[in-house]
């Protein structure tokens, strides 16, 4: 049952829908800001029953049967906190498909899925919004919606790997898989623990789609495409035609605002439109704001234009000022899904209040959504009208768009300086969760800048925001796009003739590929930018380099190489004077000593890294002296300490790291049933987050605990899984100690 407060809602949608008028109309009839009816109609605030009563008669309506239900409302105080909902807005004048829309209702709750196809306007992606909210209260986990844009123009489709990324982040996994395969099983994995609707809008072919498809569990998926997905198994499809009839006249006379009564010119108007909702609304819209027009003094306009777009969207155009047509084309060439004002601001050069009013007309006019409180986007077939219009007519056009981009990077550099980093010694005030959300939100906009800004030779762009985005990486870690951006920012840097920046965005490049599992390639950037290092003298980027390849040569179980990295990077970190990168070398130098069997040296090392570290930094240290004085008595405390920091400050790969080795300690102190629980939860906790390395070192220690607890088919299957994943990560020496001691737990 809902809530009081979504009632209220539900019920002041209503409302606005009854008034026919667009949300800053209406807020100006009921004397309010449009900000507080915004939040007000998605459920943010609960509004005081003065506003309630203005709104009711601004449509004429009496307020009092709403009495009882704002009473409740209020009563429950603030709005409950908002589910996940990354949908659209539904449209208020969504008129006839009830056919298509049954159809789609039915397949959804029957196989889960659903494609719809169509030509371009026919109202695909209404259709399938519309039904995604009246199913909402089916899907209480509830509604994901990502563009895959497989016919934007100016941008190419979304990758399934990036797709995926996109959509694990919008769960809050923060670690995506290397691989395809790995990501797409993530992803159905995530789904089959939630009852969740997701809308994939927009998709170029089932090659695309196939992989970002639920398995098994209640979440369901709607598809929409140009194209009739036929091979996409599985996922029915339903097929849109243009509106005819009486329901293409409806929606024409809702839009407009007219009386259900026959009038001759209505049908010239739907002809003219070709029965497109997109253009039938538009048209309703010109004449509803025009009340000195006729229906036949619009049919006249449509029927002089040269086609069927140009009749709609250009008659529509014509009707507003030049500031609003200039603002319309150069949005036709903004890098992006979507944009706020402040970013119309900066594309056009206008004040804030003067771009503001402009985009208000642009949305009366149907020319511009504006899919939440202060955030934009067009309809693909409008946008490209606006990009061929800007081509013609908009000779400085491309400098609009260097504005554009220079006003992303530093509100990108300004929201980085608010995120904790080891990079600094204090972030710059602010809300770091604020700063992270806008980073969420404005990321696919942020990779179409770099795209556009190697298109327009920008190259101050292309290298500087990925480096902006350097701790929203480290948190998120898109690795396709990451590092795709770091080598166009590193080919940038360089032609800059900024060699220490280059080096830097290098160094980063092989972070990311060894995050990816491709620590070969990781080495090779780490090999460059070090050649770079070399002539630049930078000793804290050599230290920190330094200690990365250390990382990948441990990964790859070359022992004696990273010993000597780490002992490198500590010999750098203490001739800086940097106390925390010298404590982590220690540690991790004493990790792999003790590999190499001195166990004295590994905990004399472990010993030194504490003596400098503090908070959390000392983890590593504690992880590493437990291990090493294991089986004797001082080695739990020192594993229970490390856990106990990893837990108070939430690193969740921390905490896997810190129970799978009180696995280990456990089962060198004969405790093999207490050993396997530890390393169970490891994995547990491993799950969303995707570190496969990490998930490879616990597999390995699960396997030894197994066999030491007699459970060999047990042992057999997690050494099984990591030669699969040491074969996809190109790991051999993980495969080759895998296949040795299955083979020899398999002969004995």
């Amino acid at each position: 049952m809902s809530s009081p407060h979504e009632r209220l809602v539900s019920q002041l949608v209503r409302i606005r829908e009854l008034s026919g008028l667009s949300l800053r109309a209406l807020a100006r009839d009921a004397g309010l800001s449009s900000s507080s009816l915004s939040r007000y109609l998605n459920g943010q605030l609960v509004p005081p029953w003065e506003a309630v009563v203005a709104l009711c008669r601004a449509v004429g309506r009496d307020p009092r049967p709403l009495r009882a239900v704002w009473a409740e409302a209020a009563k429950a105080g603030r709005a409950p906190a908002p589910r996940r909902n990354d949908l659209p807005a539904d449209l208020f004048d969504f008129t006839g498909r009830d056919a298509e829309s049954e159809s789609v209702k039915i397949l959804l709750g029957t196989v889960g899925a659903v494609a719809i196809d169509g030509m371009a306007g026919v109202g695909k992606t209404s259709l399938a919004v519309h039904v995604a909210h009246q199913l909402a209260p089916a899907f209480p986990d509830g509604g994901l919606y990502l563009d895959l844009r497989g016919f934007t123009p100016g941008e190419e489709p979304l990758d399934p790997q990036t797709a995926l990324g996109r959509l694990l982040t919008a769960l809050d996994v923060t670690r995506i898989p290397a691989s395809l395969t790995e990501s797409a099983a993530l992803w159905r994995s995530e789904l089959s623990r939630r009852r969740a609707l997701v809308l994939l809008d927009n998709a170029a072919d089932a090659d695309q789609v196939r992989p970002l498809l639920p398995g098994a569990g209640r979440s369901a998926v709607l598809v929409t495409s140009r194209y009739r997905l036929v091979s996409l198994d599985g996922v029915p499809p339903v097929s849109l035609t243009p509106l005819a009839g009486a329901e293409a006249a409806s929606l024409f006379r809702r839009a407009a605002g007219l009386a259900e009564a026959d009038d001759p010119d209505v049908e010239q108007v739907l002809r003219q439109c070709g029965g497109l909702p997109l253009a039938l609304r538009m048209a309703g819209a010109r004449l509803r704001h025009r009340p000195g027009w006729t229906v036949a003094v619009l049919a006249e306009r449509l029927r002089d234009a040269t086609n069927r777009f140009d009749a709609v969207f250009g008659m529509s155009l014509r009707q507003l000022d030049s500031a609003d047509r200039r603002t319309f084309r150069l949005l036709g060439v903004l890098p992006g899904a979507d944009f706020d004002r402040a970013v119309a601001a900066a594309l056009t050069g206008m004040p804030p209040a003067a771009v503001a009013a402009a985009l208000e007309e642009l949305v009366d006019a149907h020319l511009l959504q504006e899919t939440s409180p202060g955030r934009y986007r067009m309809h693909d077939l409008i946008r490209q009208y606006a990009a061929d219009l800007a081509a013609e007519e908009e000779p400085q056009a491309d400098a609009a768009v260097r504005r554009a981009l220079r006003h992303y990077l530093e509100r990108a550099r300004d929201h980085e300086r608010m995120l904790p980093s080891p990079y600094r010694a204090e972030p710059a005030p602010g809300d770091p969760a604020a700063a992270t959300a806008w980073f969420d939100l404005a990321y696919p906009n942020l990779v179409a800048c770099v795209d556009a800004a190697v298109r327009l030779g920008e190259d101050e762009v292309t290298a500087e925001l990925p480096q902006a985005l350097r701790v929203w990486f480290f948190r998120r870690r898109g690795t396709e796009d990451q590092a795709r951006l770091l080598e166009a920012a590193a080919a940038a840097a360089g032609r800059l003739g900024r060699n220490a920046q280059r080096a830097s965005l290098l160094s980063d490049l092989g972070w990311t590929r060894a995050a990816a599992g491709r620590p070969h390639e990781a080495l090779a950037a780490y090999e460059e930018a070090g050649k770079i290092r070399e002539e630049a003298g930078n000793v804290r980027e050599d230290a920190g380099l330094a200690l990365r390849i250390g990382f990948v040569q441990r990964d790859l179980g070359a022992w004696e190489p990273a010993r000597a990295h780490f002992r490198q990077a500590r010999e750098r970190f203490a001739a800086e004077g940097n106390r925390a990168g010298q404590a982590q070398a220690l540690a991790f130098e004493g990790w792999v000593t003790l590999r190499l069997g001195r166990r004295a040296e590994a905990v004399a090392l472990a010993r030194q890294s504490l003596d400098l570290a503090e908070g959390p930094a000392r983890i590593t240290g504690l992880v590493t002296l437990g291990l090493a004085l294991a089986p004797d008595e001082e080695s739990l405390p020192a594993l229970h300490e490390a856990l106990r920091l990893a837990e108070e400050n939430d690193v969740a790969h921390n905490r896997a790291w810190c129970h799978n080795y009180l696995g280990v300690a456990l089962r060198a102190r004969g405790e093999p049933a207490a050993a396997l629980d530890q390393h169970r939860r490891a994995l547990e906790l491993l799950e969303p987050l995707a570190e496969l390395q990490l998930e490879i070192d616990c597999l390995h220690e699960y396997a030894e605990t197994c066999l030491a607890a007699g459970r060999t088919e047990e042992a057999a299957v997690q050494l099984n899984r990591v030669i699969e994943l040491a074969r996809d990560l190109n790991r051999p020496h993980d495969e080759k100690r895998a296949r040795v001691r299955l083979s020899g737990q398999v002969a004995s």
